[in-house]
């Protein structure tokens, strides 16, 4: 019988390998929000045992004991950030694993595990991470250079939990998130990212994560200036402005199962260019 074809996203249920050190266990928890589901990222150097875990995923029994077993010996978990379909399963996972978990936000972190904070540079694994603290998307989003410790000229790659997709666009969380901060951290991201592949919390990776970072950029600019004509045309300030009209007017031709969503970009939106206005941020 012939070598069997590498895996190829989307593949759930299965730990597909990426680069020599970063492999995936994409949960079966597809949705309008997850895309094909949450990517569960496994990351050890070539020859060693032990590994770390990124975003273990929800709280499903039968993802997390395959991640478990994928794993290994676990040395440490991370966490991009709060949202359920990346932390439902901690209590379960650690139960399993016994790992310390960290997170930006200090009741994410367990087994006596300390919060993450931007710069932080973590050995384990034979890898070195490298912390970013990467708000917009959450408040308390990170994201993690990862770099083989022993071979330096192994391109690295960038793990980006929600703040960059595989495809598609981020939608910005109105509980915390801002677009002002989102494009701080796209700016951060686009200074790390040439020579890196993209391991993303949702979606498929991509060997080089610049271009989907500019990619990005380029489409936050094109939106706010199609929100600025909607504002002209329907001649109201965006202080004045109802985001569900907005997304009517901008998100025409777009499937309306994704208005909820957009209606949480285009919030964003507005209070970002109400702040550029010198305005306070909307309510409600």
């Amino acid at each position: 019988m012939g070598e069997q074809a590498p895996l190829q996203h989307p593949a759930p249920r299965r730990l597909r390998p990426v680069t020599s050190y970063a492999s995936v266990l994409l949960c079966d928890n597809p949705s309008v929000m997850t895309l094909e589901g949450t990517n569960t990222w496994v990351l050890r150097a070539p020859g060693r045992a032990e590994s770390v875990v990124v975003d273990p995923g929800p709280d499903d029994k039968k993802h997390l004991r395959r991640v478990a077993e994928a794993a290994g010996i676990v040395a440490l978990t991370l966490v991009t950030h709060r949202h359920k379909d990346h932390t439902g399963g901690l209590k379960r996972w650690e139960s399993l694993t016994r790992s310390p978990i960290r997170a930006y936000l200090p009741e994410y972190c367990i087994n006596t595990a300390t919060p993450l904070a931007a710069g932080d540079v973590i050995s384990v694994a034979g890898l070195d991470l490298t912390v970013l603290h990467t708000p917009g998307h959450t408040a308390d989003s990170l994201s993690f250079l990862v770099d083989v410790a022993d071979a330096p000229s192994e391109p690295g790659a960038l793990i980006s939990g929600d703040t960059l997709l595989g495809r598609g666009t981020t939608v910005l969380d109105p509980k915390d998130g801002g677009l002002a901060d989102y494009l701080g951290s796209l700016d951060l991201l686009g200074r790390h990212a040439a020579g890196r592949s993209l391991l993303p919390g949702h979606g498929p990776d991509h060997p080089d994560a610049a271009p989907i970072v500019a990619g990005y950029v380029a489409h936050r600019a094109d939106r706010l200036d199609q929100v600025r004509r909607a504002l002209d045309d329907m001649g109201v300030t965006a202080a004045e402005a109802k985001p569900m009209k907005v997304v009517r007017h901008v998100y025409r031709d777009v499937d309306k199962k994704v208005w909820p969503a957009a209606r949480q970009s285009v919030r964003a939106q507005l209070d970002y260019l109400v702040a550029e206005a010198g305005g306070a941020p909307l309510e409600g």
